[in-house]
């Protein structure tokens, strides 16, 4: 079986639990199949087969140098061979089910980064090689998560980066569509883990699944949400082993939220830390002092997350593995300052709670009738972030999620 000459290109997405086994592979298959038999033209990403202690997984390729020198240019050169390995077993797959395949790497691909290992950033997209694949009647199968730098070395682009290079895959080849296959039926209103009555959404915009990424939703990385909100490429997050439609991810102006909330999600794992700046707020002492602890943490490269000046002190958060870090910087800064944790910031996500007064005030009723303290609090046209200790986590989910309605049908 070939390709069309002519159908719509869709890029389709699998994640590491869909290939990792040979049943799932030839799920795999078959979904390709479907879409020739429909007249479009699959492109396949795919991710290492499966997690830590499978033999492939990138975890357990970077295990094996863990607590051993070697560097990032390294690190990304190991880390990259899971996806390799996983393209070349499902070219092979699909040419068992009579489909014309060919593998490819990311760089063969033609995905081009900046030189930040370990976490690069797409720059560019040549699909001159897929397209001539495509042109020759074989399906492209390219193994995500990476590419190439500026002087030629393998990188990658942090965990979940096979989405991103679907996303970014699917700009550059002017795709009809991109499918990201993973095991849940789509995008839910909140963690199930966290919150049993979560249910799948039909449709969210690409601006509110971007800021699901940001506050701790896992099922879609968050560049490639950004790329996805930024372009406006039609995404469908779906199952590959049930027929269920899945989430269609929305163009911003082809949608409406119907309420105005439309998820909720967490992070785990957070602290807090209380910076004395030994200066009154508004005098330019506090903001020279403001300002010396915010190029300190960005020179650590730790990023910080609601922080909120007050009198003689600037509050933040940052992720607690960032703590060691951060202490060290602010130690040699000569400030001293307290940390709490551990904290989890839960996040009311909703683009239709723009300009609607009385948001906040749910909120906190929620909490508190739920007996939730609130230890801080940020905001955004479409999030509402609270700071709560880190076993009220579940909680707070729990609460928020009812509260706004958000176990019906979504």
């Amino acid at each position: 079986m070939t390709v069309s000459s002519s159908g719509p290109i869709v890029v389709m997405k699998f994640g590491g639990t869909s290939v990792a086994t040979p049943e799932g592979r030839q799920v795999l298959a078959r979904r390709v199949v479907e879409h020739l038999e429909a007249g479009t033209r699959p492109v396949v990403v795919v991710s290492a087969m499966g997690r830590r202690g499978a033999p492939y997984a990138t975890d357990t390729l970077l295990d094996l140098v863990a607590a051993r020198p070697v560097s990032p240019r390294e690190r990304d050169l190991l880390a990259s061979v899971g996806e390799t390995i996983s393209a070349v077993v499902v070219a092979s797959e699909l040419r068992s089910a009579g489909v014309e395949a060919r593998a490819f790497s990311g760089a063969e691909a033609g995905v081009i980064t900046d030189e930040a290992h370990e976490n690069a950033t797409v720059l560019e997209v040549r699909p001159g090689a897929l397209l001539a694949a495509l042109a020759e009647g074989a399906v492209p199968v390219v193994a995500g998560f990476q590419g190439v730098g500026p002087d030629g070395s393998v990188t990658t682009l942090g965990r979940g980066g096979s989405d991103t290079t679907a996303c970014a895959l699917g700009i550059a080849l002017d795709a009809q569509s991109v499918e990201i296959y993973t095991d849940v039926d789509g995008v839910m209103t909140a963690d199930p883990r966290a919150c049993a009555e979560a249910s799948v959404l039909a449709v969210i915009r690409s601006d509110e699944l971007h800021q699901m990424a940001q506050h701790g939703s896992r099922v879609v990385h968050t560049p490639a949400a950004e790329l996805a909100a930024a372009s406006g490429i039609e995404v469908r997050v779906k199952n590959t082993y049930s027929d269920h439609p899945g989430t269609l991810v929305a163009d911003i102006a082809a949608y409406q939220p119907r309420s105005v909330a439309t998820a909720v999600s967490h992070m785990r794992g957070v602290a807090r830390f209380a910076v004395d700046l030994d200066a009154p707020a508004g005098s330019l002492a506090h903001t020279s002092a403001q300002t010396a602890v915010f190029e300190a943490m960005a020179d650590a490269s730790v990023s910080l997350d609601m922080f909120t000046p007050t009198d003689g002190r600037l509050v933040f958060t940052v992720a607690a593995s960032d703590v060691p870090t951060a202490s060290d910087a602010l130690q040699r800064l000569g400030r001293a300052f307290a940390i709490e944790q551990p904290l989890a910031k839960v996040t009311l996500i909703g683009a239709g709670m723009h300009g609607v007064p009385g948001v906040m005030a749910r909120v906190a009723r929620y909490l508190h009738e739920a007996g939730v303290p609130i230890l801080q609090s940020a905001d955004s046209h479409t999030t509402i972030s609270v700071l709560v200790p880190d076993d009220a986590a579940e909680t707070a989910v729990r609460a928020l999620h009812e509260g706004f309605g958000l176990g019906s049908d979504a």
